[in-house]
């Protein structure tokens, strides 16, 4: 072989290497796709791609505006675990849904104020029903309202710390959506002793009392369709038997 040959296949050999270079390193490095999914000039959603080419990220402007407003998280086979949106589109993301590893909805997060904290958690049965939604009311941090789904999604109860004392105090109770009754610790012992029984959501038409604390009724007061109270009913033994009729 002349020198000139062996000079040829030496640039030939450095060509081929720097081709390949350049094909390998752009497969290992190019982790992001950039997609203008509108076609209005402008890049709006990126898709990330581990070394092996499995996407793990996707993010999206949905709203064109330039600003990255929905991004999913991916594990495995493009299996959905996370999801983040800002809903308002003011730059932080309010809604946070969490996913099993088989895909399904799990539990969902929200800054249901828009004062950068997640104040709100539903949860989800293995078939993506809602089956209880807990809420930090007053912002401190802890849960303070506990609300509880049917197999229909239908609300079906609702507890409440009115006093932001971490114990509940305040038990709500609905039949096909509308409010039955309600009972209430009175005495801060983590039991109702108080019952508000309701018709149509929203007229009372009775009270019960545990006035004694003894976990039994003690007292009973009825009232008419316009909300008058018009008989009390007392059982002032204590021996589970109304003693005392006053009608007003």
């Amino acid at each position: 072989m002349t020198k000139n040959n062996i000079i040829n296949s030496l640039r030939l050999i450095s060509i081929c290497t720097f081709i390949l270079f350049t094909v390998s390193g752009s497969m290992v490095f190019a982790d992001v796709a950039k997609i203008d999914s509108n076609f209005d000039g402008k890049m709006d959603q990126w898709r990330h791609t581990t070394a092996d080419g499995k996407i793990f990220k996707v993010e999206h402007d949905t709203n064109f505006d330039g600003n990255i407003d929905q991004v999913e998280h991916f594990v495995g086979d493009k299996i959905l675990v996370k999801a983040e949106f800002d809903a308002d589109k003011n730059g932080k993301m309010d809604q946070i849904q969490h996913y099993s590893d088989q895909g399904k909805l799990e539990k969902i997060e929200k800054d249901s104020k828009n004062t950068g904290k997640f104040d709100w958690n539903e949860k989800f049965d293995a078939n993506g029903k809602i089956e209880q939604t807990e809420i930090d009311e007053n912002g401190d941090g802890k849960v303070d309202i506990w609300q509880y789904f049917d197999s229909n999604q239908k609300i079906k109860q609702t507890n409440y710390d009115t006093d932001f004392n971490g114990t509940t105090d305040r038990w709500d109770y609905f039949v096909s959506e509308k409010l039955e009754k309600v009972g209430f610790d009175t005495n801060s012992d983590q039991k109702p002793d108080q019952w508000q029984f309701f018709k149509g959501s929203n007229v009372l038409v009775k009270v019960e009392n545990d006035t004694n604390f003894d976990g039994k009724t003690d007292r009973w007061e009825f009232f008419d369709p316009s909300g008058k109270l018009i008989r009390i009913e007392a059982d002032r033994n204590f021996d589970g038997k109304p003693d005392m009729v006053q009608d007003q």
